[in-house]
């Protein structure tokens, strides 16, 4: 008779769940700044002063920035600014995403400028409308400029290329100006970039390759 071989049961390995990933805190990875923003928002609304004066320090670059890109005049911009921190000093408490502050924020400054803009008797030259000045063309990427911040020589370089691109912007009719302004220096989506234009993403889109159309054209006019 033979005997029957008994093996020793397998140990299973203990089974172990991934640890869930909570959206704000990818969120936070993807924009950094608009994280900060939103903290400084969340401690202002409980009453936390040093907060709200941080808040609006931050508020008041970031919107002065914006506001001398798309107001076309200076009295314009400091009232939009001002408008702006007025506006985030009242409603801090009411505000129900704070991750949404910045697009508010820039919006509350936009609206500001439309308004000081209907007042005035013309509008400025180069606010004509790109669309009929750009002819449809292959698009090219906005150039970009590194801050080393070692090599003295390459630093007047980048200084100089920053103010080439500062001039060029100026050439941008506003509406376009902003896109760029939103999208590529502040770092906004293209759907938040539409939130604070009152636009379409794909318009968003359109604009921005259009605008760097001109920009491109702006620049090598002016490296010749």
């Amino acid at each position: 008779m033979k005997s029957r071989k008994v093996t020793a049961p397998v140990p299973r390995a203990p089974v172990t769940k991934s640890p869930r990933l909570n959206p704000s805190d990818c969120k936070a990875d993807a924009d950094p700044v608009g994280a900060e923003y939103a903290e400084l928002v969340r401690s202002a609304s409980r009453g936390d002063t040093g907060a709200l004066e941080r808040l609006l320090l931050r508020a008041q670059e970031a919107a002065w920035r914006f506001s001398t890109s798309v107001c076309g005049y200076a009295d314009d911009a400091e009232d939009a600014m001002q408008e702006a921190l007025i506006k985030t000093y009242r409603y801090v408490g009411r505000i129900r995403d704070p991750e949404a502050f910045r697009p508010w924020l820039y919006r509350t400054v936009r609206n500001a400028c439309l308004i000081s803009r209907r007042k005035k008797v013309g509008e400025p030259a180069r606010l004509q409308s790109l669309d009929e000045v750009m002819p449809g063309a292959d698009g090219a990427a906005l150039p970009e400029v590194r801050h080393t911040g070692k090599d003295p020589e390459q630093l007047a370089v980048n200084a100089a290329l920053r103010r080439r691109l500062r001039t060029a912007l100026k050439t941008l009719p506003a509406p376009y100006r902003a896109v760029v302004f939103l999208r590529e220096i502040e770092g906004l989506s293209t759907r938040e970039v539409a939130e604070v234009m009152g636009m379409t993403e794909d318009n968003v889109k359109t604009r921005l390759y259009r605008a760097r159309l001109q920009l491109q054209v702006a620049l090598n006019k002016e490296a010749r």
